[in-house]
């Protein structure tokens, strides 16, 4: 083999060349490096270049078409479209510093020899289930593209979910480790449930076994009321809907048209950790640790753990044992509450008998009623032996007391004590007298003071106001005249300036130039003529002057004027280099 032979045959391993047809521009050549290239070669196809650029320099100057860089860059981009328009990457995110201000999210995606940029539009990362975070293995899925602004390939990330059920893992640990630094699993946050509620709330699946069995557990152990908040316990969207039921519990009002529950059970039937995500996203367990209602979570079977099972108030095995949780057994509490009235009956009837027997005991360790009653018997009978002679002495006493005031009310002291009262009466009314003149006086000159100052200060008062009316009114003349000259100016301006405006419109109108002898030709539609060769034979134009307008006919047999274009002398000009012939069978690329 030749050493040309060689080279060629690398080079067409280095660029495999594609030949397609465009029916309107001719032929192309596009040159795309093949996938499978190894390195080897690449380095192999780099050092032999010159001499390749050697052998193809001639053809290339005559084949080779010319593109911009906006060119190249589209044709890149709609290859690589073409080529990659729905992958799988599976990589770790790198470089993720949370959704920019416009709401799109950048990144990139690498794995132990490569990186590639990612990008997530705000419309998908919207709908997303599983959002983005740094360090993260995950399986992306999208298009590739290219960015032209810098020369780079990126994927848009239509969805995104984890590198299997060890990202999970990692991913559930990390968020458990963040909750519970937070305090949200705090042991001192969690209510006690109550014994028997009223109204229980229910957020599940209306439509899955878990209802019917929760509803049959209530129904064998307590019936009780139950307010069913159906939401989808799996999917895109079932996270938001969850924590959207908890916070409708809670806001209901107490007393309103619905009642609001006194107990929540969250629960799900089993699944894989994937189906059971929907319970570890961080929106459903701040909604459950923002609860004012205990609540229960049922998610799963025993061995299933999830986030909302640290935060919730008690934490059900499976559905049915937290409608165990929830009510008691009625017929137990009906067993129970018998057993304890016959334990009370019994121990009445024995409190009972044992009083009466205390009280036997008691009765005859008494005395007699005769022998209690014999001492004060004794006391009433010497009492009532002295009573009469105490009344005599008492009656004695009195008289005596009587007969010492009667003695000093005589009939002079009666009359010296009422001529003093008398006394006492006539010179209070004498001072009562002087002191009404006195005070009459001097409210008539106090009266008098005051009648002076109103008569000044109305005085006073008067004029001032005529001096203001007077200011105000020499003001509004002035502000008048004011008024009245900037009217003047303002009309003056005005009516200058529509004479300069008709002015200005008279010298650019064209009557002007009617009245300097000039004539304005129209065809039947009333348009303007501009030259002879526009008219045809017998046609009817309208003639219009300064002072009116005449109708005019052509001539039927004159023949319509010959217009001959003449030629202006051409400056020699020096010959231009003739260009190099295109090829016909090469055309553009676009």
């Amino acid at each position: 083999m030749q050493p040309h032979q060689g080279l060629w045959s690398q080079w067409r391993r280095f660029s495999t060349v594609r030949k397609r047809r465009n029916e309107s521009s001719g032929r192309m050549w596009i040159c795309e490096p093949p996938s499978q290239l190894g390195r080897s070669d690449l380095a192999h196809g780099v050092e032999n270049h010159d001499s390749i650029d050697q052998m193809t320099a001639a053809p290339n100057l005559v084949n080779a078409p010319e593109f911009t860089v906006s060119e190249l860059s589209s044709a890149l981009k709609r290859t690589v479209e073409d080529r990659f328009g729905h992958v799988r990457v599976r990589g770790e995110i790198t470089g993720f510093r949370g959704p920019h201000s416009s709401g799109h999210c950048y990144f990139a995606l690498k794995d132990e020899s490569a990186k590639i940029e990612a990008v997530i539009w705000k419309f998908a990362h919207a709908r997303m289930r599983f959002k983005p975070q740094e360090g993260l293995e995950v399986i992306a899925t999208g298009k590739l593209t290219t960015y032209p602004n810098s020369s780079k390939y990126q994927i848009v990330i239509d969805s995104l979910e984890p590198a299997g059920v060890g990202a999970l893992m990692a991913l559930m640990e990390e968020r458990k480790k963040k909750l519970a630094a937070e305090g949200l699993f705090d042991e001192a946050r969690k209510q006690l449930l109550p014994w028997l509620p009223e109204v229980i709330g229910v957020v599940t699946s209306p439509t899955g076994a878990v209802i019917r069995d929760i509803l049959h557990r209530l129904e064998d152990r307590f019936p009780r009321r139950v307010l069913v908040w159906p939401v989808k316990v799996q999917g895109e969207g079932s996270a938001e809907q969850v924590a959207a039921a908890i916070r409708g519990f809670n806001a209901l009002p107490e007393g309103g048209r619905i009642p609001r529950p006194d107990l929540l059970i969250v629960a799900r039937g089993g699944g894989s950790l994937e189906d059971l995500w929907s319970f570890n996203e961080e929106i459903v367990v701040r909604a459950a640790a923002e609860s004012h209602i205990p609540l229960i979570s049922a998610v799963g079977h025993e061995t299933d753990i999830t986030l909302i099972d640290f935060v919730a108030d008690k934490r059900a095995p499976t559905p049915t044992a937290a409608a165990e949780m929830a009510v008691p057994v009625r017929s137990e509490l009906f067993a129970e509450v018998a057993a304890l009235a016959r334990r009370t009956m019994v121990c009445w009837q024995r409190g009972q008998e044992a009083r009466r027997n205390e009280l036997r005991a008691a009765a005859r360790a008494l005395p007699a009623a005769n022998e209690l009653l014999a001492i004060p018997r004794q006391r009433l009978d010497h009492l009532g032996a002295g009573l009469p002679r105490g009344l005599k002495a008492n009656t004695h006493a009195h008289f005596r007391r009587f007969a010492a005031s009667s003695s000093r009310l005589t009939i002079g002291v009666l009359r010296g004590q009422v001529a003093h009262a008398r006394q006492r009466l006539t010179v209070s009314g004498e001072r009562i007298t002087l002191s009404a003149r006195a005070l009459l006086h001097r409210r008539r000159e106090r009266f008098s003071g005051l009648e002076i100052r109103l008569k000044a200060s109305k005085l006073a008062n008067a004029k001032a106001q005529r001096n203001a009316i007077a200011r105000d009114l020499e003001r509004t003349h002035r502000l008048a005249e004011r008024a009245h000259r900037a009217l003047k100016t303002a009309l003056q301006r005005m009516e200058a300036r529509v004479a300069h405006r008709g002015q200005l419109l008279s010298a650019l109108s064209y009557r002007g130039v009617l009245e300097r002898g000039f004539a304005l030709v129209r065809d039947e539609r009333g348009h303007s003529v501009h030259a002879a060769a526009d008219i045809g034979p017998s046609a009817s134009l309208s003639v219009e002057f300064a002072d009116g307008r005449v109708a005019v006919t052509t001539d039927a047999d004159r023949p319509p004027p010959t217009t001959r274009k003449v030629q202006a002398p051409r400056e020699t000009k020096p010959a231009a280099p003739k260009r190099a012939a295109k090829p016909v069978d090469q055309g553009s690329l676009f």
